[in-house]
Formats: C-alpha cells, structure tokens, sequence
C-alpha cells in the first residue's frame, strides 16, 4: 500500500469553518469528479489555533492511500493535469505555499486474528 499525506494551511482570511466547508463540499467533490477515488481519502483537521495547545503551522491533514505507485501516479495524472482546475481552486482556500506532502510505503501491523485495517 503506498500512502501520501499532506499537510495543508488553510488561506489567510478563512474561518476553520470556512475552510472546512469549502475543502469538504467543493474542493472534495472536484477532485473525485477528476479521477476514481483513492483507496483511501480522508482530512484530518486539527483544532481551531487556540485549542490545539500546541503550535502548528498547517491546519488539515490530508491523507490518501493507494494499492501501488502505478496507481498513485495514474491518479496524480487526472488530477494534477494543467486544464483540471485544481490548482485554481486550492488557491481559494489553501496557502500553497506551505503545502507540504510525502508519499511512503505503509506497513501495518494487526494483533493475531485479527483483520488488517485500511
């Protein structure tokens, strides 16, 4: 399984409900109207800055999971292609640069008996 996990700051100007509205209910839908869903796609977004109790300097976690690297960059290709759009509509939520993401090859470890997880 490969994994790609970005780590995400919201654009300057948007509240965190704001940003996650906008992230969920426009920028979610394009992407996966560009390209069948990864095996795994979900955000992770951190407490609002004066509930974290610690600092941070992204506000979201995306975290995508795919059966191999073919995959992964078959998926990359719809959806990074310069007419996608993509690029245009993370700018209107995200500060792009500070965008930072890895792409790793996840080992899971279960108890005996039982199933692995996602």
């Amino acid at each position: 399984m490969i994994t790609t996990i970005a780590l995400l700051k919201a654009r300057d100007g948007l509240s965190q409900d704001e940003f996650i509205d906008y992230y969920e209910h426009h920028h979610v839908p394009l992407i996966l109207s560009l390209a069948p869903p990864p095996d795994y796609y979900a955000r992770n977004y951190l407490p609002e800055t004066g509930q974290r109790g610690f600092p941070a300097d992204f506000d979201v976690m995306t975290h995508m999971k795919f059966a191999d690297e073919s995959t992964r960059r078959a998926w990359l290709g719809l959806v990074l292609a310069e007419d996608s759009g993509v690029a245009e509509d993370e700018a209107r939520f995200l500060d792009r640069s500070r965008t930072r993401s890895w792409t790793v090859e996840e080992h899971i470890s279960t108890a005996p008996g039982h199933d692995s997880p996602r």
